[in-house]
């Protein structure tokens, strides 16, 4: 929560960047026949490995492989690749790189049915069915395969299978408190790690701390694993289970659908424990629609830098913000309040509160506090699973 009045914050290390393996590919020809839909999807999932932001033009493109019946299709930033095999007939076997915007573009706009990719003479060829005798088709001009960096092949020697649906979630979960600030790069990876009794997946930004266990996930590595390239994993490879492999240099995630490879950042991760409470004493539990729908309409007022108030008695929470400018908005939520003080005054960044409450599963919100100065806890109604520690803001 960088906001002008705010608590403590972390301090981190610095992290120096990895560099490349750079070997060239060599191009041939291919030719293959295969469903609009597929290929569009698959050609789709594969972008999303490709970065926006590059030195290396090759990697603007997509690296093409059809061979035994399948078209291998990756793509890739050097720090989150995305590979995806489709079932294609194979008339010639053969590699090539397209540009990836362009050909996800191209799929997408042509009619349905049957589509024909070849390769030939520095170009692709993508032809469809058309009503009449000459359908839409498209010449592209390829890139060069001997520029594509020679990726390291995933290593699953050590992979468990996990659900996807709650691997899933539990990155959902935690990636909306990893930072997006480039200039502290450790606090824009998630912290995977092997806790007792299952997988631990840690996340901060040095203003609110998630954290989301998944219980009997006995995962044998761990690692710094960008929240960038975690948040690929619904659009890209999820299914109904999911293998995860973590060595000392990338985090593997595995499905029928495909591999999404993420580079790990280097440096150590902030030492999380020290700030997890043992136990708060006062505890106020909402409803969490009702607590949403409140958050909703006080971010109209408060924006970013406007902290929101809570009073918290035996009668609910009275929710207050006021901005000089503009006016001010208060009620009353509803809520169940347990400890020994009579009530206690905090104030948060708003849109932060509102993260912590819409990334809890249960109908149920519990916050717990020490009081007005102390770190606030949310998490469903029962302990376990997910927690979001987050820090007051001090008015």
């Amino acid at each position: 929560m960088e906001t002008e009045q705010t608590a403590t914050e972390m301090e981190t290390p610095a992290l120096e960047e990895a560099s490349p393996n750079s070997e060239g590919l060599t191009s041939t020809g291919l030719e293959i026949r295969a469903d609009r839909d597929d290929l569009a999807d698959g050609f789709a999932r594969a972008n999303r490995g490709v970065g926006t932001r590059t030195s290396m033009p090759i990697l603007q493109g997509v690296l093409c492989e059809a061979s035994a019946g399948q078209l291998t299709i990756t793509g890739s930033s050097l720090d989150v690749t995305v590979r995806v095999t489709v079932s294609v007939s194979v008339q010639s076997e053969g590699r090539c790189v397209v540009p990836s915007k362009l050909i996800t573009d191209v799929l997408r706009k042509m009619p349905e049915g049957a589509i024909t990719i070849s390769s030939e003479d520095g170009a692709v060829k993508v032809s469809g069915q058309g009503s009449g005798e000459g359908g839409p088709q498209f010449n592209i001009r390829v890139m060069s395969a001997d520029d594509f960096p020679n990726l390291d092949e995933p290593n699953l020697k050590e992979a468990v299978t996990v659900s996807g649906k709650q691997l899933a979630a539990a990155i959902s979960q935690v990636t909306v408190a990893a930072s997006t600030d480039e200039a502290r790069p450790i606090l824009t990876g998630v912290q995977i790690e092997s806790e007792e009794g299952g997988m631990r997946l840690v996340a901060t930004d040095s203003y609110r701390l998630a954290v989301r266990d998944l219980p009997d996930v006995k995962l044998s590595g761990g690692g710094l694993v960008p929240a960038r390239g975690l948040s690929q994993l619904e659009r890209t490879v999820v299914a109904e289970e999911v293998q995860v492999a973590i060595d000392e240099r990338t985090a593997v995630f595995a499905s029928e659908r495909g591999i999404l490879s993420l580079r790990l950042i280097d440096g150590t991760f902030p030492n999380y424990r020290q700030l997890l409470p043992d136990s708060n004493p006062n505890r106020m539990t909402f409803d969490r629609t009702q607590m949403l729908a409140a958050l909703d309409r006080a971010v109209l007022v408060a924006e970013d830098h406007i902290p929101i108030k809570l009073k918290l008695t035996s009668t609910g929470a009275q929710l207050s913000v006021q901005r000089q400018d503009v006016g001010g908005e208060s009620e009353l939520i509803a809520g169940a309040f347990e400890g020994p003080e009579e009530e206690i005054d905090v104030a948060f960044n708003p849109t932060y509160v509102r993260d912590g409450v819409e990334a809890i599963e249960t109908d149920k919100v519990a916050l717990e506090v020490v009081d007005g100065l102390k770190p606030g806890l949310i998490r469903g109604r029962e302990p376990g699973g997910f927690q979001y520690l987050l820090m007051p803001v001090r008015v």
